[in-house]
């Protein structure tokens, strides 16, 4: 069989979206469902786990089910079936790894686990026909915040990663402290639209001894020590400023890292992936700074960045190309390391 002709139905469940996706030929994406938990989860402030994982078990098979139908596919059209196996909440990967194993089974097709961080550098893979490894990607997500050298296909070097919260989180956190509620990325970047990015001065923190490493738990306590001083002086804040300020901070940090990385690593492409890469302001300013140094640009559309199965079924695409097959005793890894 042609390679470009290989069909995999992928699966995704690592947190609150249930995502079933067709690919053909690794970069062709015939159908790509999400179905998502947000509702239920802003009620709470966040993600609860056994929440996610029982609203999995309800919405799977309806969801694996229209990524066919959209497709115009059937179970025996496939050539191989992926699935997130980690990182990610245990009993949320533990639902999408058993439906895996269930459908390759009683198929008898190929079963391929994908590393969720893969599966967002290969994100970028599906609108940019032409993108090819080597290339520097900065995975920014609620989860995870690296910097990776991405060497070939399925080949990660982690150059760089936060050392306490993910950019995500702080995010989420700040949002929570101001009082825009959850999800706090989407809120702040709204907010922040109509506010003064250099308003408050937050801190830049830089790691010592690791120059490609992240931090944002100080940017967190400083955003809380501001509000705390500003009530206790009786001094009016101003939310839409602080989301502004608190966005350029970590703005700032992630493309000043970024751009250290692709200047030591002499390197030509660089890209975005991740629930982060969809904010706006990340994607100009990395943009910018990219074209100041003559390095081509890349990032998927905003439904590619948040968590989806169409780019599982892409990484797997290359992974199943280069022989990899899994077992009946695939597992969810919620702790699994990238490269």
């Amino acid at each position: 069989m042609d390679s470009q002709d290989i069909r995999i139905l992928a699966i995704e469940s690592s947190c609150d979206e249930t995502a079933a996706a067709v690919v053909v030929g690794g970069r062709d994406v015939r159908s790509n469902i999400i179905s998502s938990q947000i509702d239920i989860h802003t009620l709470y402030g966040g993600v609860v786990p056994e929440i996610a994982s029982r609203k999995h078990i309800e919405r799977i098979n309806q969801v694996i089910g229209q990524a066919l139908e959209t497709a115009g596919m059937g179970l025996d059209d496939m050539d191989a079936i992926a699935v997130t196996y980690g990182p990610g909440l245990v009993g949320a990967l533990l639902v999408g790894v058993a439906e895996a194993k269930a459908i390759a089974y009683a198929k008898q097709l190929p079963l391929i686990g994908v590393h969720h961080i893969e599966g967002h550098i290969s994100a970028n893979y599906i609108e940019n026909k032409d993108l090819e490894p080597p290339f520097l990607c900065l995975v920014v997500s609620g989860g995870h915040t690296h910097l990776v050298n991405a060497a070939d296909y399925g080949v990660y070097e982690v150059i760089g990663r936060t050392r306490d919260d993910a950019a995500g989180e702080a995010f989420d956190k700040a949002a929570r402290a101001i009082g825009l509620g959850y999800p706090g990325g989407p809120k702040i970047e709204k907010a922040a639209r109509s506010g003064n990015p250099d308003a408050i001065h937050f801190p830049r923190a830089k790691v010592g001894g690791s120059e490609y490493d992240f931090s944002f738990s100080g940017l967190k306590s400083s955003v809380l020590n501001y509000l705390n001083g500003c009530r206790m002086k009786q001094i009016p804040v101003i939310g839409e400023d602080v989301a502004a300020s608190f966005q350029k901070a970590v703005v700032d940090v992630l493309v000043d890292n970024a751009m250290r990385a692709v200047e030591q690593f002499h390197a030509e492409k660089f890209a975005i992936a991740g629930g982060v890469a969809s904010n706006s302001a990340l994607r100009s300013s990395m943009e910018a700074a990219c074209r100041e140094r003559g390095v081509r640009f890349y990032c998927p559309s905003p439904v590619l960045c948040t968590d989806n199965a169409a780019m599982i079924g892409t990484a797997a695409y290359y992974e199943y190309k280069k022989g990899r097959r899994d077992d009946w005793t695939l597992n969810a890894v919620p702790n699994l390391k990238l490269g």
